[in-house]
């Protein structure tokens, strides 16, 4: 990403809000056949201090992305929008992207059938402790566990990331917030980030 010094995320704690509040993560992986690209959730692993996901992928997708072998990229996408020059100040015309964007480094650790059926369990757990009548793998072990058997279980340590914030801050006050005015009524999620974020006053 752009190195642009006002816009930098270096707070580990706001990298894992931004994993907790978006889950859906794209992995690349420098693979010997050139670039590999795949999108599965990212579930951060609370009881760790340092920034670890946890994943699965379907196979043979692991075998394209040659997993444990080489460090791979996730990203995480946060809200994002167009900003429209028309909020801006007169005679400031250049118009922008905000958005809220970690880049997540590390190396796989391929985990086992055992693992990888507990991980999806809790991956399970952890999206549908959200639903109306959440369900559960454990209501048909037997299925589920077959089902498990197409899929590869990953644990990643974060050991580094590059993340940024590009939230209006070389703006005003006033334009920040006409702009986030603007988001809070056709992206509420940008607009509460720019809202947490300070700008020149």
């Amino acid at each position: 990403m752009r190195h642009t010094p006002r816009y930098l995320m270096t707070d580990p704690e706001e990298v894992k809000r931004l994993i907790r509040g978006n889950p859906w993560a794209t992995f690349v992986s420098p693979a010997s056949g050139g670039l590999v690209a795949s999108h599965y959730p990212a579930l951060l692993l609370e009881d760790e201090d340092d920034i670890v996901i946890a994943s699965h992928f379907g196979r043979p997708d692991e075998q394209l992305h040659e997993l444990g072998r080489h460090e791979v990229l996730v990203i995480i996408q946060g809200p994002h929008d167009y900003v429209s020059s028309s909020l801006y100040a007169p005679g400031d015309l250049v118009p922008t992207w905000n958005h809220v964007t970690a880049h997540l480094y590390g190396v796989p650790e391929i985990l086992s059938e055992e693992e990888n059926y507990a991980m999806l369990a809790r991956l399970t757990d952890h999206f549908e402790s959200r639903q109306p009548h959440g369900r559960s793998l454990s209501e048909d072990e037997e299925g589920t566990r077959r089902a498990a058997k197409g899929t590869v279980g990953l644990q990643m340590r974060v050991t580094r990331f590059d993340a940024r914030a590009k939230l209006s801050q070389n703006k005003t006050p006033e334009v920040r917030e006409n702009i986030a005015t603007r988001f809070t009524e056709t992206n509420g999620a940008l607009a509460a980030e720019m809202r947490r974020v300070r700008g020149p006053e």
